[in-house]
């Protein structure tokens, strides 16, 4: 492992500490009575409080020294003086530990007494001071020059890579994630006083069901069996129903090994729940509610901005027919057309389809393509065509279509529901179509679930079910457009091996990441470097293979491998 020189540095001070019989990692409990939050709402001269966090700044001056604390709630001024921590003629507890041996990213608790300064900032005096662990990295702090800041941690890869790096130094961060819970909360809360319940389901299964996705597969050793990792909930919350419960939901962690993207993670969070004795009318009424009761919880409104979109939660919202919304964006009518002429009409459109897609595939692909983004305000699409719902109840007024809805929200889907089906003969003729599609070449098609036919053959109640992504749910909520944003870990490539840089180059590959492709020229000029310089860093790039230059008609090109 190469140390950096500041790594080396602080590695030397914490032979030091050890050597003055100090602990840096001490085991002990610290009694920590105050938080910042706490201190500043509940503020008295002369209290005296005991608080803990992370030494985040420090402006020493002699014989003494203004710093910053930052615990969970936020940051605090604290003020040490050598005299009131050393009170006798041993001076080093202040001039060696706190001076020399201490670090910017140091937990420290801190014995104190509240005052006011002369400017009005609440700060705490030190009394006493304990090393609680010594940071032998040192935060990825950004630096302010004449009101310029400079090396601010963005870079989004980085950032993911060391979201606990990140919830230090970019406060905001942590914001989303206290709204994620808020959200979690504001849901359970509001199916609870409905009177719903909780429940949990496997996460191993033996048929990835209950959606139309890749599955990853792992394997059980002890039963020699393969295992998929669940795709969905729903079959086994709807076998809840047929054992007797009237309602049930549950926040599931769900895994799909599909592509990644800017909306898409092969790990994301879905809430699924099944009421008894309700259908798709009823349910549209129920999840406006519902959205409406969270947005408020999460920001205060119903209103949200998301991008260059200020979208309102509160209910209704417009409804439209699947079929409706195809005539109004492609002309198209897919009403009683075949598989052929639904394939022809989407290859006219210039829609992506090839031979594995039956009449679902291909209606959801026009619709994808043509008429899912002109959705900004939530809006129901309504009424899809059987083909496309394999475990959603028939229309109860059209045997084409099923009665189901999604909800569009700034382009994308955020909910999925359904009149459920409780037919157990026509559940399992639906099953075995989607076998067939299996058989043409659709990886994405769904198994034949032999035990939740059986489980409708004992007989289920009339139900509706609701499917939520959470992620992205919250993404409109935080304005943040990106999935990786409102995960805490996010799945990451394999990280490249760190590759030892001169300055120069350093600045010539941030420059160029953030472009990806840039003229040669271009990025000569942003570097503003020697030729030398320039010359030995892009040496130094491309050498490492973080990037390479091209020759094409518009002239030399480099750009991030």
């Amino acid at each position: 492992m190469q140390l950096s020189e500041q790594e080396i540095v602080r590695r030397e001070k914490l032979s030091k500490l050890r050597e003055l019989g100090i602990n840096p990692y001490p085991a002990n409990l610290y009694p920590v009575n105050h938080t910042s939050k706490q201190i500043k709402e509940s503020f008295a001269e002369g209290k005296q409080v005991i608080i803990a966090g992370r030494l985040m700044s420090r402006r020493i001056q002699g014989s003494a020294s203004f710093a910053e604390l930052q615990d969970a709630d936020g940051k605090i001024q604290v003020y040490f003086n050598r005299d009131e921590i050393c009170p006798g003629d041993d001076k080093s507890h202040y001039n060696d530990v706190y001076k020399k041996l201490l670090d910017i990213g140091d937990f420290i608790g801190i014995e104190g007494e509240l005052f006011t300064t002369k400017v009005g900032e609440k700060t705490v005096m030190v009394k006493n001071f304990t090393l609680l662990s010594k940071a032998l990295k040192p935060l990825p702090l950004p630096k302010e020059k004449d009101g310029v800041v400079y090396d601010k941690f963005d870079d989004p890869e980085q950032r993911y890579r060391q979201r606990y790096a990140d919830l230090v130094v970019n406060p905001e961060v942590k914001e989303v994630f206290v709204k994620r819970t808020k959200l979690f909360n504001a849901m359970r809360n509001f199916f609870n006083e409905a009177g719903y319940f909780e429940v949990e389901t496997p996460i191993l299964q033996p048929i990835p069901g209950g959606a139309a996705a890749r599955p990853f597969v792992t394997h059980h050793n002890s039963l020699n069996i393969p295992l998929y990792m669940r795709i969905a909930n729903e079959l086994y919350l709807k076998r809840l129903i047929v054992g007797g419960f009237d309602g049930v939901y549950e926040f599931s962690k769900n895994f799909r090994n599909e592509g990644m993207d800017r909306t898409h993670n092969p790990e994301f969070t879905a809430m699924e729940i099944y009421v008894a004795y309700k259908d798709y009318n009823w349910m549209m009424e129920f999840t406006e509610s519902l959205l409406e009761h969270c947005a408020i919880a999460v920001n205060g409104t119903t209103t949200a901005t998301f991008g260059e979109h200020k979208i309102d939660f509160k209910a209704p919202y417009k409804r439209v027919t699947m079929t409706q919304s195809i005539i109004d964006f492609t002309g198209f009518d897919i009403t009683g057309k075949s598989e052929e002429e639904l394939r022809e009409a989407a290859k006219g459109m210039g829609v992506d389809v090839d031979e594995t897609m039956g009449k679902g595939k291909l209606i959801d692909e026009i619709f994808g393509e043509k008429c899912e983004g002109n959705y900004i305000e939530p809006t129901f699409i309504t009424d899809y065509p059987k083909e496309m719902s394999p475990l959603c109840k028939e229309h109860r007024e059209n045997p084409e279509l099923t009665e189901r809805f999604e909800l569009m929200v700034c382009g994308k889907e955020i909910a999925n529901a359904y009149s459920e089906l409780n037919d157990p003969i026509d559940q399992r003729e639906r099953f075995e179509a989607q076998l067939k599609l299996s058989e043409k070449g659709d990886d994405e098609a769904m198994f034949i679930d032999n035990d939740f036919i059986r489980a409708l053959e004992y007989g289920m109640p009339p139900t509706s079910g609701l499917g939520i992504g959470m992620d992205r749910l919250i993404m409109y909520l935080t304005n943040n457009p990106s999935i990786q944003e409102v995960l805490f870990f996010p799945q990451m490539r394999p990280e490249k091996k760190q590759v030892p840089l001169t300055d120069e180059a350093k600045a010539v590959f941030e420059i160029l990441k953030k472009a990806e492709k840039l003229p040669l020229a271009d990025l000569k000029a942003q570097a503003g470097l020697s030729n030398k310089k320039w010359d030995k860093s892009v040496k130094e790039l491309t050498k490492n293979n973080l990037a390479k230059v091209e020759k094409n008609d518009d002239g030399l090109f480099i750009e991030v491998v």
